[in-house]
């Protein structure tokens, strides 16, 4: 039989060269791809190759190594065990290349144009007599420099690409390696892997560890054990946690290492006297008048003393820049707001608005439906009247706005309020305060500890601090539970909102939101704006999620698609967000003939793609970019390479293409990631798959996003699991007793 074109054979596989021409399925949790490859030059001989071939662009010539294999129903197909990318040598392939968008400055059109001109000449004009570009029509001095540019880096990259596929590392990671230490990339790599873990974003202790073992770090190096046990620290506060007790720390760190916990304590006591992590006695929360010996990364240490004495600095000052209150006839003032309002406050309304005047630190919180917004808006018309200098902040740019909505005062995210700039520093912190007499920030049960103690450092001395929020909801994705810790301290004023108002008594959303915070099963079929659709298996819920989505809520309700936001427990499963938001971008914004598009990785972006930041960028934007800035991808340019996505805040952001690993489509979203935000409906898959998150607070969280319209779809099963499941335990955290120490 005879080889197809440019296929081989050498010890250990078959050798295939060809051309990517397509990725028709990509599994963005095994790397798993079927993809279409045209072995011959004209491209109408097109075989199927499967096998992890992330981060393969197509019109990449590429050089596979596997083995031939036959799929009962697809028929003869390539499994790929290893590949690497080659030029190519045809002047379609060439074309092909350079139109793919992996060039910056070339699109598919200027493409052809140089290849119209140096024909099969073009890469080595480019490499070696790049300013013969100028010969081509419409490429200037700049253009050709940025072009040249481009290539260089790379050719440089792909260097990388080769040593760290040497040492079993994916390709996908060189750009970014590549982007952080230069042409000294090898170098690091080589004698300090484990500098990637807290250099460069993406990448976890666990593939700089891949790496060290590739270049012969010994596995009980104690480079190795001081990294792992700062790595199990950072896996800790990544589940929100501040610290990890010792006895935990060390069996954790010793499973996930595989060396004795003689040698992590040992290592752990180094750690310790290089500052690289701090010990400190905490109660211990089990134990009436015990402690425990606590672990924690030096930063967050840092943060919890420093917000703690923040606090306490402004509970415990005699400056009062709104002294007004403190002598206010208050039958007089509040006789006045009813005039302004038309309705009176409730006692516990009432009580909340003395509170936030007259204290230089409170918090107010209730579930939906008590009138926490009303008792800000009441808070903020008082405070006005007096002159004062307002400022409403949020943690997300919805929050922010829906803030503006309901008080009409403008309100921003905490991050524009500090005014971050490129690297995190805040403008605004002890030293320059922002100048402002009353300062309220909403959701705050979504302030983790680093971003709260920057805030409350640049409060002044005087100010007066509302901090609001339920505190029933899921804690902040970052480390800490700001919110509940301080309404925990007795140092700290605060008032609870109990009471549901009439209105809100009928709303199915907001009745059922506290009927589940209590433990209780929804009421179905007795409200117009609160549904269940069974389905047992999560299959046939993702199904029907999508159908719900793009079709039945539309149709019935008027919404758009963009207006129905699919919250799911996890990211993961048949009916996870990774899965639904394939099937939802199939049904929303498909493929369509002449249209740009990017695959990165398994995800392919088009114009139109709902999208979520999920890591902090300061250098980004006015003002940085932040894990759970939601936006839509306004425009896609292969020549730039480079997409643009326009923020909830109406910010035009732009993310080069090696950038895209920051961005995940929002089609789904966890609950987590929806914290702060509202959407006229929600849907949320509830299925047995997803047990182990199937809790009351995840699903309280989940229904109270909703303003009009509450659809749960899967089985009365997995719905009363999550009911009647409390949720989790307590993150460890000594924020409450750093308040109410004596």
């Amino acid at each position: 039989m005879q080889q197809a074109p440019g296929i081989g054979q050498r010890p250990g596989g078959v050798v295939l060269e060809a051309v990517l021409e397509r990725i028709t399925y990509a599994n963005e949790e095994t790397g798993y791809t079927i993809a279409r490859f045209a072995t011959d030059r004209s491209g109408a001989d097109l075989l199927t190759v499967v096998g992890s071939l992330l981060g393969v662009q197509p019109g990449e010539s590429v050089r596979l190594v596997g083995r031939w294999g036959s799929h009962p129903k697809y028929g003869r197909q390539f499994e790929v065990e290893s590949y690497t990318t080659v030029l190519p040598a045809t002047i379609q392939g060439i074309e092909r290349y350079l139109g793919s968008g992996l060039i910056k400055g070339i699109g598919p059109k200027m493409a052809t144009r140089i290849v119209d001109h140096f024909g099969a000449n073009t890469l080595r004009v480019i490499e070696e007599e790049a300013g013969r570009l100028v010969e081509v029509p419409g490429l200037g001095p700049k253009r050709t420099k940025m072009i040249a540019t481009a290539w260089a880096e790379q050719q440089s990259i792909k260097e990388v690409m080769v040593f760290l596929q040497g040492v079993g590392v994916s390709t996908s990671l060189a750009v970014r390696i590549y982007k952080k230490y230069g042409d000294g990339s090898i170098s690091i790599v080589r004698n300090e892997p484990y500098r990637l873990a807290a250099d460069v974003w993406g990448i976890g202790f666990k593939t700089a560890d891949t790496i060290a073992k590739g270049v012969g770090i010994p596995h009980d190096s104690p480079q190795r054990v001081k990294a792992g046990i700062q790595y199990t620290l950072s896996e800790a506060a990544d589940a929100g946690h501040c610290y990890l007790p010792e006895p935990n720390l060390v069996a954790d760190a010793a499973e996930i290492l595989g060396v004795p916990v003689e040698l992590v304590r040992t290592c752990l006591d180094d750690l310790a006297a290089d500052e690289g992590v701090v010990r400190e006695a905490v109660p211990n929360p089990t134990v009436e008048g015990g402690t425990i010996p606590a672990v924690y990364l030096v930063p967050f240490h840092r943060a919890e003393s420093a917000l703690a004495n923040s606090l306490l600095r402004l509970l415990r000052t005699s400056a009062d820049r709104m002294p007004a209150f403190a002598t206010v006839a208050w039958d007089r003032a509040l006789a006045w707001l009813r005039t302004r309002t038309g309705t009176d406050l409730a006692p516990e309304q009432e009580t909340a608005v003395r509170l936030a005047l007259t204290s230089k630190v409170a918090v107010l919180t209730g579930g939906p439906g008590c009138g926490k917004s009303f008792t800000v808006s009441s808070i903020i018309q008082l405070a006005a009247a007096k002159q004062a200098k307002i400022m409403l902040a949020a943690p997300t740019g919805r929050a922010a706005k829906r803030m503006t909505e309901l008080t009409g005062h403008p309100a921003a995210t905490v991050h524009r309020l500090l005014q971050l700039r490129p690297g995190g520093d805040p403008t605004h912190d002890r030293d320059n305060p922002i100048d402002a007499d009353l300062i309220v920030v909403d959701e705050a049960s979504m302030l983790d500890l680093i971003l709260a103690n920057k805030l409350i450092k640049a409060v002044p001395p005087g100010a007066h601090l509302l901090l609001v929020g339920d505190v029933d909801q899921l804690p902040s994705v970052g480390a800490g539970e700001v919110l509940r810790d301080v309404l925990a301290a007795e140092a700290v004023p605060r008032v609870r909102l109990t009471k549901i108002f009439r209105q809100a008594q009928e709303s199915g959303v907001v009745v059922n939101a506290h009927r589940i915070n209590n433990g209780q099963p929804p009421l179905l079929g007795e409200y117009p704006d609160f549904f269940l659709f069974p389905a047992d298996e999560p299959e046939a819920t993702a199904e029907l999620v999508v159908d719900i989505v793009a079709r039945r809520v539309p149709r019935k309700f008027g919404l758009h698609p963009r207006d129905i936001q699919v919250l799911t427990p996890m990211h993961r499963g048949p009916a996870g967000a990774g899965n639904l938001n394939t099937a939802l971008q199939q049904a929303l914004a498909p493929y369509r003939e002449g249209r740009p598009e990017r695959r990165h990785g398994a995800r392919v972006f088009r114009v139109g793609d709902k999208v979520i930041q999920i890591r902090n960028n300061y250098d980004k934007g006015v003002a940085g970019v932040f894990n759970g800035t939601v936006g839509v991808v306004t425009d896609l340019s292969l020549e730039q390479r480079q997409l643009t996505v326009r923020t909830d805040e109406n910010e035009e952001i732009g993310y080069d293409f090696d950038e895209l690993d920051e961005l995940q489509h929002a089609y789904a979203i966890t609950v987590h990631r929806s914290q702060g935000s509202e959407y006229p409906a929600v849907v949320i898959p509830v299925t047995i798959s997803s047990y182990t998150m199937l809790q009351r607070n995840l699903l309280y969280t989940g229904v109270t996003r909703a303003r009009k319209l509450v659809v749960l779809v899967g089985s009365r099963k997995a719905l009363a699991i999550a009911v009647r499941t409390a949720g989790t335990g307590r993150r460890h955290t000594a924020l409450t007793h750093r308040l109410d120490a004596p």
